[in-house]
Parts: C-alpha cells; structure tokens; sequence
C-alpha cells in the first residue's frame, strides 16, 4: 500500500507538496537549482520554475542565489524555507 502523500493549498494557483519539498531538500545537499534538477532528473528550467513559484507563493524567499565560492556560485535553501521543510515533515509524519 502506498503511504498518503500531504499537498498544501495555497489558493486556487499556488501549493507545496512531495514534488516542490524533494526540489528544496535536493538544494539544501547540491547547493545549486542545476545541481538538484540533475539530482532529480528533472530540466533546469523546470527546476527554476518550481523555485520561482515557491518565492512567489510566499511573502519570504524559500530559495536564494549565492554569490561566490569555489564554484561561483549557487542557490540556498533560506532559513524560512529549512521552516517549511521542517513543518511538511512533521505534518507528513
């Protein structure tokens, strides 16, 4: 049997649920959008455009751009965001 899986509505355009919590937890271990959609096997476009309508969705970032490092670069999942993982979670479980 499959286990339920929790979808968050946020009016009638806007949700959370396994797919964009995957994306986030995919970024917090690859530290870029890139490297987690290749994680995940999903287009980068795809990727930044689940990103974007999670930044949108909320009144705070979920994911930030970084500036710098050996690799130039990439993304962060934000502290908020380490919230609303944390929250699913604990709601999922």
């Amino acid at each position: 049997m499959k286990s339920p899986s929790i979808r968050i509505l946020f009016g009638a355009a806007s949700s959370l649920g396994p797919g964009k919590i995957a994306l986030l937890e995919s970024i917090s271990r690859a530290g870029s959008i890139s490297g987690a959609a290749r994680e995940m096997g999903m287009s980068y476009r795809r990727a930044w455009l689940l990103v974007e309508a999670m930044n949108t969705a909320f009144t705070q970032p979920v994911v930030m751009a970084v500036t710098g490092g050996k690799r130039g670069g990439g993304a962060e999942v934000t502290a908020f965001g380490l919230s609303l993982l944390e929250r699913y979670r604990k709601i999922e479980a």
